[in-house]
């Protein structure tokens, strides 16, 4: 349940929320897209709905454009592109869509673009200030279910454990392919802020740390640890892990499970900072301000155990005490 200093959004979606992103440079307005087919952009700092979107269907991500910060991106079963002005509200399909449902999208500071990726085994890139089409097209081996862009890096996780790195600066065949340290379907993929690196999730409630140098050195740091479980009756019950959110300002990171619990991870020297008391229903997404003094927080079931009876979809807005995110190696004065 929620803490005396957390409140509660209004107006929540009403199934599924499958996302949910601060903007780059306002702490207060937040994207939130449901498989209730609903796109809705909130003031968080005043609690109220900016407005809602409705699309004919589930929208499965969105993203603000770190470059124009008035527009934003979302994307899902529809298999296109669209990007909204933040201002009027008024939204803009791209063409080249994908044959498959989009699973995940991020904008690229570095280049101004929008990367895509699809059930369709494909990462599509669009250039919003030169095309209305896709700009590039790359054929991939697996399914897309994770992606995430920082630093000229591109990192997306497939079917069959894959993971594969891109400069996106030459996206003519990746950069490094890797088999996943998880041994379980990735849920999510998180770039580091310092861009060394980036943090991936699966469903049998595992996370690891991994690093973009190939030398023996640096891959030597890299590592997996378990999380998001309990025991009940003697028996281990194993949660999906399935969102993860970096603090901008320490690189802290916090995850979320289907276990309705919130961990916060000191990643570099292998600490648990902090578990935030269970919220009604799993975790499905999280997300820090871009001043890291807020964490949004998306309960919502995810159907690991199908149609049952569960909690309310809510969105859960924490205010974030800095000593709650600080690395173990900085002490405070």
């Amino acid at each position: 349940m929620a803490t005396s200093n957390e409140f509660e959004l209004v107006d929540p979606p009403s199934d599924g929320i499958s996302s949910v992103k601060f903007s780059p440079s306002d702490p207060a307005l937040l994207l939130c897209t449901s498989w209730d087919k609903s796109l809705r952009l909130y003031d968080v700092k005043n609690n109220s709905v900016k407005f809602v979107l409705n699309s004919k269907n589930p929208i499965l991500n969105c993203c603000f454009d770190k470059l124009d910060v008035n527009k934003g991106y979302y994307a899902g079963v529809s298999r296109k592109l669209v990007s909204v002005d933040l201002i009027t509200g008024l939204t803009t399909d791209y063409g080249s869509p994908h044959t498959q449902p989009i699973r995940c999208l991020e904008s690229s500071k570095e280049t101004g673009t929008i990367f895509t990726g699809s059930w369709d085994k494909s990462v599509k890139q669009f250039d919003p200030r030169t095309s209305n089409d896709a700009i590039g097209e790359y054929a991939q081996p697996g399914k897309i279910f994770a992606l995430d862009v920082s630093h000229h890096k591109l990192v997306f996780a497939m079917a069959g454990r894959a993971v594969y790195i891109y400069d996106i600066r030459n996206m003519k065949e990746p950069y490094q392919k890797r088999e996943s340290t998880l041994k379980f379907m990735t849920r999510t993929v998180k770039c580091m802020p310092n861009g060394e690196g980036y943090v991936s999730s699966s469903i049998e409630g595992r996370v690891a740390v991994e690093f973009f140098d190939p030398s023996e050195e640096v891959q030597a740091k890299k590592y997996a640890f378990k999380c998001h479980r309990q025991t009940v009756d003697t028996k281990e019950i194993v949660y999906p892990v399935n969102a993860v959110a970096f603090h901008p300002v320490h690189g802290t990171f916090c995850t979320g499970g289907s276990d309705g619990v919130v961990g916060i991870w000191d990643g570099f020297n292998k600490k648990r900072l902090k578990f935030l008391p269970a919220y009604p229903a799993g975790i499905s997404s999280l997300d820090f301000s871009c001043t890291g003094d807020i964490l949004a927080i998306a309960s919502s079931y995810t159907y690991e155990e199908g149609e049952k009876d569960h909690a309310p979809d809510s969105i859960f807005i924490r205010p974030i005490v800095e000593s709650e995110v600080l690395p173990k190696h900085i002490k405070k004065t």
